[in-house]
């Protein structure tokens, strides 16, 4: 072992006279412990709900929505193949949106209806299989005596509509009449309630097939928009670029990251809010490392005279007792991360936190990153190792004829 670890080692086995000198240390410990448990905590948490928010979001969003800039009408079937042609291109359904109205026996409430293509595959294009539909239907949205219809459900809770239920969905793409302009009607039969865990998307959204949207729109032929799923999600942005490069102008496209980036921003802010709050607990302590590192210094003032009398020189004295400060350091930081780490596992596994019904999560999310850990340590050694320099280079510059004398 090094002259300096041993030493230091030695002078953290306080003797009874240097009790509160022991005291100090062991707060010190608890602090560092605390601080970094906290941090791998709060973080973990905080990109759980990133990981679970995104989840949620491009389980109803496509990756990629592409748009067409002029109101000239396109080869549909075309211009889905080449995008399908697209590397890293997974799925591609044309869909058409609508503002309407959806009126039942019972009330009336607006909604954004999705048209979507069954043959692609709803799964895909609304994000959930069917055995996480209300009662394990599977949407059927091509009924045999009315169109079906999917209700988000708190749409369906706003409208007292179940499976089953017949609706009329208003749309102004109507026509001219001699009274004047008459919205389109049509009668829809509920064949599924989704739930994304997104209150905007539940509580406003509802699919059905995309001829009966375009029927209802007066859009024969045409389509709002492509929906196009990418193997990696991440990736969407390359992607995107690839897309327009094929399709060229009038087109352009939005990635998820770029339609939802207020959203994501806000988390990346608080979560780096979070970080440096919380940072402040391990700074804390950090003092107390100083503190107890200072009045080591002034307790083992004739030990360092003594040794700088034997030929100890001064960068030998200064790292004793940064090893002793990084000791504490180290040691709380290690007690802190397996402790963070080990509550994180125990959240993801038993889920013992639940939530009120207001969050969109019905139990903590909790997702541990390598990443995030390893900058928790990092940041937790360094602030314990700029806490040691002033007591050690105070020790390293004391006179040992001054020491000795009055020691």
């Amino acid at each position: 072992m090094p002259l300096e670890l041993l030493i230091a080692a030695r002078y953290l086995k306080a003797k009874r006279r240097e009790g509160f000198i022991s005291l100090i240390t062991l707060l010190s410990i608890a602090g560092v412990t605390v601080g970094v448990m906290a941090l791998v905590i709060v973080i973990a948490v905080m990109s759980g709900a990133e990981t679970e928010f995104r989840r949620r979001i491009l389980g109803v969003e496509p990756h990629v929505l592409v748009m067409n800039s002029s109101a000239k009408a396109y080869d549909v079937d075309k211009t889905v193949d080449m995008a399908r042609a697209v590397p890293g291109v997974k799925g591609v359904s044309p869909m058409v949106f609508a503002q309407t109205m959806i009126r039942t026996a019972h009330s009336l409430s607006g909604a954004v209806v999705r048209g979507v293509d069954p043959s692609v595959g709803f799964s895909l294009v609304k994000g959930f299989s069917p055995d996480e539909l209300e009662k394990g239907l599977a949407p059927d949205l091509e009924n045999s005596r009315f169109p079906g219809i999917v209700l988000g459900k708190e749409l369906a809770k706003n409208l007292s509509s179940s499976v089953g239920d017949k609706i009329v969905l208003m749309s102004p793409g109507g026509m001219i009449s001699p009274v004047g302009h008459v919205p389109s009607l049509k009668r829809f039969q509920v064949t599924g309630i989704f739930e994304s865990g997104m209150y905007e998307y539940d509580s406003s959204l509802a699919y059905v097939h995309i001829r009966e949207a375009q029927k209802l729109m007066g859009m024969k032929g045409r389509v709002s928009a492509l929906g196009v799923w990418v193997d990696d999600v991440f990736a969407a942005d390359t992607v995107k670029g690839d897309l327009l490069e094929t399709l060229d102008y009038p087109f352009y496209a939005r990635d998820w990251m770029e339609i939802n980036k207020s959203l994501f921003a806000a988390l990346k802010l608080e979560k780096t809010a979070m970080f440096v709050i919380l940072t402040l607990i391990v700074l804390v302590a950090a003092f107390n490392i100083a503190s107890a590192l200072i009045m080591m210094v002034m307790e083992k003032t004739r030990d360092i005279a003594v040794f700088k009398a034997m030929g100890a020189t001064d960068a030998l004295v200064r790292n004793i007792f940064i090893a002793q400060g990084m000791i504490i350091g180290l040691f709380g930081t290690l007690l802190g991360t397996v402790s963070g780490v080990g509550v994180c596992l125990l959240l993801q596994r038993y889920k013992f936190i639940e939530l009120p019904p207001a969050y969109p999560f019905s139990t903590i999310p909790v997702q541990l990153e390598t990443m995030d850990v390893m900058l928790i340590v990092v940041s937790a050694i360094v602030i314990c190792f700029v806490s040691t320099i002033y007591p050690s280079h105070r020790a390293s510059k004391m006179d040992p004829v001054e020491a000795l004398r009055y020691g």
